[in-house]
């Protein structure tokens, strides 16, 4: 396919969007034929499932009584490998224009420009933005991360998280065996998580818990070395830490996506049962898509990916079968 460094692109599909979905409905159009290029604002492909829990394992996937979220992205993207998708990531899809031939044009916040005859957006809960930890930000790229990707990068380390959600405790749990010590922040007494996981937490020897606690500052030159922390009450602490996780949650928003002219509801994409918007030859799937009965599932969004992708055919090839055949009968 093409370069990816070069600005114009020629392909037959756009996905919007890198998640499971996404990485699915890029492998089934490759599967049809098609030309496909994937957007994806992010700098690797994996949308939320490498960003905020790549280690944690996922349990509703058929045919895997259960997989890391790694190596799910990992199974995905060499399931479509086969087919040369075109990878445009780190930069977001920004317009969308449609010429009076059906053609349309994206264009992504680096300045590339992707025509097509068909867009499957997969952008699932958008462009995600991490809260900020006020006490942490000078520290930002210098010890402070909002996201663990990689626990072995932090072998060695004394590691502080702050939150008390599903992403802070997963990143404690698999901190413990990894990093030289981990503790966990969180301001309230009751936690969000999950209570398995909470109760695995509170069993572990080697976590220290501190509830009803804050970061009030974080020091060192240059990087991290330390940070303060304290209680209602004003009682402070001094914790040594190299890196501090803010797992404070996100701020999700569609971005330019609302204004391709999509019918919307509750920054959701409206669909009807061909996975097909209100915008000719643009179709969506995933947890971004709204219709009634909707389940927002891994399990389910691959289905919708393929229901895209195969009624986005007919619109690329008005001559083409709704069906393609079973991936059995094909010759390999």
């Amino acid at each position: 396919m093409a370069d990816p460094s070069d600005r114009d692109h020629v392909v037959d599909l756009v996905i919007v969007g890198a998640g499971p979905a996404g990485l699915f409905a890029a492998y089934y159009g490759g599967f049809r034929g098609l030309r496909v290029a994937v957007i994806d604002s992010l700098p690797q492909p994996g949308g939320q499932v490498m960003a905020m829990y790549p280690e944690k394992p996922i349990y509703d996937i058929g045919g895997f009584p259960s997989v890391r979220g790694r190596d799910l992205i990992d199974g995905l993207t060499r399931q479509a490998a086969p087919f040369g998708p075109l990878y445009l990531l780190g930069q977001q899809a920004v317009e969308l224009h449609r010429d009076d031939g059906g053609v349309l044009t994206l264009t992504t916040s680096a300045g590339s420009r992707v025509m097509c005859r068909a867009v499957v957006v997969t952008a699932g809960v958008g462009t995600f933005t991490p809260r900020e930890l006020p006490a942490g930000g000078p520290y930002e790229g210098r010890g402070l991360m909002y996201f663990v990707t990689r626990p072995q990068d932090l072998a060695d380390r004394d590691v502080v998280i702050v939150g008390g959600g599903d992403s802070a405790v997963d990143w404690a749990l698999a901190l413990d065996s990894v990093a030289r010590s981990v503790t966990l922040v969180h301001r309230r007494a009751r936690f969000r998580a999950h209570e398995h996981s909470v109760a695995q937490l509170m069993a572990s020897p080697s976590i220290e818990v501190l509830v009803e606690h804050e970061v009030v500052e974080a020091g060192g030159t240059p990087a991290l070395e330390s940070v303060r922390v304290a209680d209602k009450q004003g009682n402070e602490r001094r914790l040594a830490c190299q890196t501090l996780v803010a797992a404070l949650g996100f701020v999700a928003d569609l971005g330019p996506l609302a204004e391709w002219g999509v019918a919307l509801r509750d920054r959701h994409i409206l669909v009807d049962t061909r996975m097909a918007t209100n915008v000719p030859g643009v179709f969506a799937a995933g947890d971004v898509t709204e219709y009634p009965g909707k389940v927002r599932l891994i399990a389910v969004g691959f289905g919708e990916a393929a229901t895209a992708v195969n009624n986005a055919m007919t619109v690329i090839n008005p001559e083409a079968a709704l069906f393609p055949g079973h991936s059995t009968d094909q010759p390999r």
